[in-house]
């Protein structure tokens, strides 16, 4: 026999023999693989679905306008505006309130359409945006005729007192949600309050309200108690230095100035020194949905600054796009919002100098980079506390805690850091300066 055989053979009844005497050795376990860090809020997470990304809900935050007397059997309307001065001081911008209902029977539609029936499970009942008042809210909108829109015609026809009323537009929460200030003397002066602020640079820590059917912006004392300043003239309609055309939403720069996106409109930017003495304007009204050119806008909704370099973020809404701009108003360079239908409901700039916007298209929240580029999204749009549904005002506190109003839900939502979330996903605090 071959003698490498002889060896081949002694080797495999050296193996047997061995298995034998002393037994098989099992098989060694792969090592479990690291958990994968992926895009997601927290790594290694199991099962999860970042459903609020890297937040908690807080449930039954705030408690709402039910819990006050005589208001039992009414609730929030359409969610505006938030803005955290603290997290025991959070403001809360509606327009008025809504009738509440705990429980819809389900109801066939057979007159609109074949195998209709509301509510449709699981996704909100009741779009509150729509619901509540004032009507003609919309892009190119008429203040004029909103309550007769709203109230329509023929047997539909809304009620006030009945289908909305106009009470509790600004009210003041504490951490747990309670109202601790009902700030109702002024509903008398708003006729769709619009956005909710108190700048970063300002040490007495004024209110600033923004009044898109009013044409104008008020500026309040910390404790609502006295009306001090009041930019643009309210009720009448104009693109000047007195007069705004829908305004929307504001932002600071370093210097204590600000600007004013107006608006649905408006379709410019305004600006304004620390004490709202006009300095300049930009911006006119371009094609609707259509428009690439520089400086031409149709719906500023939302405007940012970055306060390192100065530049001005102006989201151009119903163009899919931000245009950014230098301190006096020079086109700089933009970034479109790819996906349609898009329609980004506001943007703002934190401490961590990236850029938040909500997605009324999508129904995301967006973080991206100075630049455009995405850097997280999540959200949902559900008939639950934390859905995402018409995110129209954000704001976060020193603690880090977001919160959020709707104008499609009627919701306002608290939410809270998640344990060992990726603060990169996070959205950044607010820049202080002169309070804390």
């Amino acid at each position: 026999m071959n003698k490498g055989v002889v060896a081949v053979l002694a080797l495999v009844v050296g193996l047997l023999g061995g298995r034998i005497l002393f037994g098989s050795a099992p098989a060694a376990e792969p090592a479990p693989a690291a958990p994968a860090a992926g895009f997601q809020a927290v790594t290694g997470e199991v099962g999860g679905q970042d459903l609020f990304g890297p937040y908690d809900v807080v449930q039954n935050w705030p408690k709402g306008v039910e819990t006050l007397p005589g208001h039992e059997k009414w609730t929030s309307g359409a969610a505006q505006g938030i803005f955290a001065e603290n997290p025991n001081r959070v403001y809360l911008l509606a327009r008025g309130e809504l009738p509440h209902f705990e429980d819809i029977p389900n109801t066939k539609l057979s007159n609109i359409g074949p195998s209709l029936q509301f509510p449709v499970g699981g996704i909100p009942w009741r779009s509150a945006t729509q619901t509540a008042l004032p009507g003609n809210g919309g892009s190119g909108g008429d203040p004029a005729t909103g309550f007769e829109a709203w109230q329509g015609k023929g047997p539909n026809r809304r009620e006030l007192g009945v289908d909305a009323r106009w009470e509790h537009c600004l009210v003041v929460v504490d951490a747990q949600g309670n109202i601790t200030e009902e700030w109702t003397q002024w509903d008398k002066i708003f006729k769709r309050p619009h956005s909710v602020y108190i700048s970063p640079y300002d040490a007495e820590k004024h209110v600033w309200v923004v009044d898109d059917h009013m044409h104008a912006i008020y500026k309040f004392t910390n404790d609502g108690k006295t009306l001090v300043q009041t930019v643009g003239t309210p009720e009448m309609p104009g693109a000047d230095a007195t007069h705004f055309n829908r305004p929307t939403f504001m932002a600071w720069a370093g210097d204590g100035s600000f600007y004013v996106a107006d608006g649905y409109n408006g379709n410019r930017v305004a600006k304004f020194d620390k004490d709202g003495k006009f300095l300049l304007d930009w911006g006119m009204a371009g094609e609707r949905g259509k428009e690439t050119r520089p400086n031409y806008m149709n719906n500023v909704h939302g405007v940012a600054v970055d306060v390192q370099t100065g530049r001005v973020f102006v989201n151009d809404r119903d163009n899919h796009r931000v245009q950014i701009f230098d301190a006096e108003g020079k086109y700089l360079s933009e970034w479109s919002i790819a996906q349609r239908p898009s329609s980004i409901h506001l943007i703002q700039i934190g401490d961590d100098r990236n850029i938040v916007a909500y997605d009324q298209g999508t129904q995301k929240m967006l973080k991206y980079d100075l630049e455009g580029h995405l850097l997280y999204s999540w959200g949902t749009v559900a008939d639950l506390p934390g859905s995402l549904w018409g995110i129209h005002g954000i704001s976060t506190d020193q603690e880090g805690n977001l919160y959020t109003a709707g104008v499609n839900s009627g919701r306002f939502n608290k939410f809270t850091p998640r344990a060992n979330a990726n603060p990169a996903y996070m959205i950044g605090k607010p820049v202080y300066s002169a309070w804390k």
